[in-house]
């Protein structure tokens, strides 16, 4: 019996694996965040998408994306694990596209924030990211990861009124 729930397991877990490769996975904008090219606006959104792979059933990864008002193009603000195998900060800011698919999987927006609201915003989260605690640390559970940073800097910013999802694993360490 407990031979064939383990074989049973085994096969949902297969199952829920992506048949790609993570590699060639779309990072393609979703086409949610508005076009800097055509908004002056100021603009603060936060996404998740489901994880890759077989952690999609149960998880999801968060990031912030800011654009001040005329400004040409995104930040992003996010936490990436295996960035500390190569020596790096686990803390992720640069300047990329907002809504990009999450490895094949594509985000959803948890709010959207815009003109003067997102301006105050923007400095507010820009300081919550540089004082983030564990700007070094990764763990999938129980944390510190991707949602504990999201979770930490909407903590720090009392004017973002985001609930992240049930499954943003993480978002509790510690906060």
């Amino acid at each position: 019996m407990r031979r064939t729930a383990i074989l049973m397991l085994a096969i949902l877990l297969a199952a829920g694996c992506s048949n790609g490769d993570w590699r060639s996975a779309s990072r393609e904008p979703a086409g949610i965040a508005p076009d800097p090219a055509y908004t002056s606006e100021a603009v603060v959104q936060i996404y998740a998408a489901r994880a890759w792979g077989w952690r999609g059933w149960f998880a999801v990864h968060t990031w912030i994306a800011t654009k001040g008002t005329n400004e040409s193009d995104y930040t992003v603000y996010e936490v990436i694990g295996w960035r500390a195998n190569r020596g790096l900060p686990v803390v992720r800011v640069e300047i990329d596209k907002p809504d990009r698919y999450w490895f094949g999987k594509r985000p959803r927006l948890l709010a959207d924030y815009r003109d003067s609201e997102a301006d105050q915003l923007i400095m507010q989260i820009q300081t919550a990211v540089n004082n983030y605690p564990w700007p070094n640390e990764y763990r999938v559970f129980p944390g510190p990861n991707s949602n504990t940073f999201t979770a930490w800097v909407i903590s720090q910013v009392s004017d973002l009124d985001v609930r992240l999802p049930f499954s943003a694993i993480g978002s509790g360490y510690r906060i």
